[in-house]
């Protein structure tokens, strides 16, 4: 697998039907969840491009999208990790790969904290997430998607890369987050 900023035809569309699948199979959220998925990514991406914001991709050989991470700087000095998921089978290192490269991002562009939010069962993620030295900082019970969920807030700060990736570049070394 390869990890590129170059976004593929279709790239966007796998994005959301990913985090649809997996988080209506596993979680039960519907309809609401897929538009704010496509609405929200959507926009961001129409943003692009810009230089405190990036989409990473997981590329197979054959340069079909099997993951992907943004980090989104447009608040200013915190950026904020969105739309993290890995294909199932994809999983097994790519998603430390993909986060080290958004940590690279961030690191050299200097935001003081990356911070992002993800919920409560997530366990894969969660230690993925404190490995990289992100800290939970607050959780409060929400149904936003129907379902409900324990919704946690992690913080980075200062921002480093992980240390298997620092000094790897953007091609650094199921983690899902909304």
């Amino acid at each position: 697998m390869r990890i590129c900023e170059e976004p593929v035809p279709g790239s966007l569309a796998r994005l959301i039907a990913l985090h649809a699948d997996w988080y209506g199979r596993h979680w039960g959220f519907g309809l609401p969840f897929e538009a704010k998925v496509a609405a929200e990514l959507g926009a961001f991406a129409a943003s692009l491009p810009r230089e405190d914001c990036r989409l990473f991709l997981a590329l197979d050989a054959a340069g079909q999208v099997q993951g992907g991470i943004a980090l989104d700087g447009r608040a200013g000095r915190q950026a904020r990790i969105r739309w993290f998921i890995l294909a199932e089978g994809a999983r097994g290192g790519l998603g430390r790969r993909l986060l080290g490269a958004a940590l690279d991002f961030a690191a050299a562009r200097g935001f003081e904290a990356v911070w992002l939010t993800t919920f409560a069962g997530l366990e894969a993620a969660r230690r993925l997430y404190e490995a990289a030295g992100f800290r939970l900082e607050e959780e409060a019970p929400d149904s936003t998607w129907g379902v409900r969920v324990t919704e946690q807030r992690f913080v980075l700060a200062p921002v480093t890369a992980p240390p298997a990736t620092q000094g790897a570049g953007a091609a650094g070394p199921g983690s899902l987050t909304r």
